[in-house]
């Protein structure tokens, strides 16, 4: 899912050639993006548009030859003057006189010769990897080796006519890999090679072939002294593309503010964005006067606050954190809290009268990211979650905005995966304390996914390994919410520790934590009698969470319904659907109840005779300390529900397992009557979860 969507999108046509554009934001300054060399496309500046077009206006278009626009057959259409005349075109059709241009790679190098030679059009140059035809170069990439006949292709022998012809795909893998050289860029290799796939093999040798062609204009040293605007320049001093040398060269003839990124490759814009919009961020206000930023206001007089994040997928964190919220406030009465938080959320949030930050809106939805991701009764969490890095650099860059603009004294983090990666990635963007919770560590491959997705969780559990290891202090705080014996007995991977050895070296346990422990909530008669259950009447509720995931699941409970019904006359159902899911699209049978929402949804989890719900933790674990049999469905290929909420669930003797794909309405409706008529004794969930979490914070304050 896209982090933000234009705002407007057209075609300029050029000669012929139609190029494809997309305007991002209002904003009084325009911000072009100069597509790189037409291996990828636009989407390069996934990690910058979202964010820069909050303050400015946003171009970007695709370069000819991939994305959208066209592909000319005629080497001639590939000139650098082509690619020249396209960045103004483009410029001209969106009414842009004069901007500051964003360039990686050869883009930086277009953006070079427009101030150069077009310098009432530029304000300032940023350039990353920047290509040019001065200063040293990589022999493999020279026109003769790449017309060299050979009969093996290996390593930088990929860069050849013949090999690209035959074997183009092999050869996207191999250049993408060689943009990231950094650890753990497996995403960002994946997305280049994709997006170099969106061409072909004899466009791209075009595009060679007519570097041949000298351009209408000098590309030497003497271009680069004419350049008077403020320069930018972000580069990498182990890029395997465009030497760092060069980079170098290029900085000192322009005068270029020079940021060497140390083991970085060619392209930091994507591997390290955050570092990256606010280098480019602070340089546009240090030398435009552009502020992108409200000043922090220094107050020394004034109560404990905190910006508060808590996870959008589903309610249970929402609710676990406001009951954390309480308790806080009981030892520190003044204690203020803002939450940055997304719907459905900051539904919860405004029903209990917390304070909702202003910066909210900007966030991108998570819960939106996840019903796309997601089929019938599927949802492959672990790439779900790698391919949300879009929405949550977007979101990262929405909070470092909210902790820059107002001091807090504290950041708690209930599972915002993007705080706790981007502040370990650059803690010298850390400004507040950090109180990190969660409720299950470390990815777990699906079977499914064969070795492809076992090297994937590994990598990926590694760099969270390293990043804690490395910078032991970015978190304060870190609480898991459970036991040690909740974590789940697995190793992280091969060659990697024990997933319960590490957690417990590195965590406070809480216990586990829900909104209000169904102890409090005092005798079930009077509980049923308040929420208007009948003595005689058998509730069921089914529920499924605060997105959409769920409503495959229960539209197959609704078939159960009647054979059900048709066993237990007293059965009275109650559909929760969630605020994601239209009550009406469910097309409910007669007798059975349907709500959008219900704020007191864990009342009627205790007060039911059952449930029948998703594996999500929360619901679970509400219905556990309840003593409510229930039965759950874990979503197919989803790692959390099938291995940390499973293996937790066995440890409590809670809730009755079954598989959506293999259980039938009919199966459904015998397991529903065999619960009803069968007493469940689950292990007691102990009640002070949230007090003890809120003791660990309130130490840092």
């Amino acid at each position: 899912m896209r982090a933000k969507l234009p705002v407007e999108e057209g075609f300029v046509e050029r000669d012929g050639v139609k190029l494809h554009y997309e305007v991002y934001g209002n904003g009084a300054e325009t911000l072009v993006f100069v597509p790189p060399w037409s291996l990828v496309h636009s989407r390069i500046y996934k990690a910058q548009l979202p964010y820069f077009s909050e303050r400015f206006r946003c171009v970007t278009y695709d370069g000819r030859g991939n994305g959208q626009s066209d592909r000319p057959d005629d080497v001639s259409a590939y000139t650098l003057d082509n690619y020249v005349a396209d960045a103004l075109a483009v410029m001209d059709a969106t009414q842009t006189s004069a901007a500051i241009l964003v360039g990686l790679s050869f883009g930086a190098m277009i953006a070079c010769i427009l101030a150069a030679y077009h310098t009432e059009r530029v304000k300032a140059a940023i350039l990353a990897g920047t290509a040019a035809a001065i200063g040293p170069g990589y022999p493999y990439m020279g026109n003769a080796h790449f017309h060299r006949k050979l009969s093996e292709f290996d390593d930088w022998d990929k860069y050849n006519y013949d090999y690209w012809i035959s074997n183009y795909p092999d050869f996207a893998t191999h250049f993408v890999g060689n943009i990231f050289i950094e650890p753990h860029s497996t995403k960002q290799i994946e997305d280049g090679v994709a997006w170099a796939c969106d061409t072909t093999g004899p466009i791209l040798a075009k595009t060679v072939e007519a570097r041949a062609t000298r351009p209408a204009f000098d590309v030497g040293e003497a271009m680069y002294r004419k350049i008077k605007c403020p320069v930018l320049m972000i580069h990498g001093d182990d890029d395997r593309i465009q030497p760092y040398a060069r980079g170098q060269l290029v900085a000192e003839l322009t005068g270029a503010e020079l940021v060497t990124i140390e083991g970085g490759g060619h392209n930091p814009l994507g591997r390290i964005p955050a570092k990256c919009n606010i280098l480019i961020a602070e340089f546009l206000e240090r030398k435009l006067g552009l502020s992108t930023r409200t000043k922090a206001i220094q107050s020394y007089q004034r109560p404990k606050r905190a910006l508060y994040l808590s996870s959008p997928i589903g309610l249970g964190h929402a609710r676990r954190d406001i009951a954390i919220t309480r308790e806080l406030r009981k030892i520190i009465p003044d204690f203020q809290v803002e939450w940055l938080a997304q719907d459905p959320v900051t539904r919860l949030l405004e029903a209990h009268g917390e304070t909702v930050h202003p910066l909210s809106h900007r966030l991108a939805s998570e819960t939106r990211h996840i019903e796309l991701e997601s089929g019938e009764h599927d949802l492959h969490a672990f790439q779900a979650i790698r391919r949300m890095d879009e929405v949550l650099i977007a979101n990262f860059m929405t909070f470092q905005d909210a902790v820059e603009e107002q001091r807090y004294d504290l950041v708690i983090a209930d599972e915002a995966w993007d705080i706790d990666h981007y502040w370990h990635e650059h803690p010298e963007l850390k400004k507040a304390s950090l109180v990190w919770f969660t409720d299950f560590v470390g990815y777990v491959p699906m079977p499914s996914g064969g070795e492809r997705e076992a090297l994937l969780t590994t990598d990926y559990n590694a760099e969270m390994i390293e990043h804690i290891e490395r910078h032991p202090t970015v978190r304060d705080r870190s609480i898991f919410v459970g036991e040690p014996a909740d974590i789940v007995p697995l190793t992280f991977g091969k060659d990697l520790p024990a997933m319960r050895e590490w957690v417990s070296r590195h965590f406070d346990f809480a216990g586990y934590v829900m909104g209000e422990h169904p102890a409090f909530f005092g005798g079930r008669p009077q509980l049923r009698q308040a929420l208007g259950y009948a003595p005689d009447e058998k509730i069921c509720i089914v529920t499924v969470g605060g997105s959409g995931v769920g409503s495959h699941l229960i539209k197959r409970i609704l078939q159960a319904w009647p054979a059900a019904k048709a066993k237990i006359p007293e059965l009275r159902m109650i559909v929760v659907a969630g605020p994601r899911i239209e009550p009406k699209s469910l097309n409910a049978p007669d007798g059975v109840e349907v709500a959008a929402f219900v704020a007191n949804l864990d009342r009627q989890l205790a007060a039911c005779d059952l449930a029948l719900v998703q594996g999500g933790l929360t619901t679970c674990m509400e219905l556990t300390a309840a003593g409510t049999p229930f039965i759950y469905f874990p979503l197919r290929n989803h790692f959390e529900q099938n291995f940390h909420v499973a293996h937790r669930l066995d440890r409590y003797r809670a809730g009755r397992r079954m598989e959506f794909a293999t259980s039938s309405p009919e199966m459904i409706a015998e397991a529903m009557v065999e619960a009803l008529r069968r007493a469940s004794h689950f292990e007691a969930v102990e009640h002070k979860g949230a007090e003890r979490a809120a003791r660990m914070i309130a130490e840092l304050l």
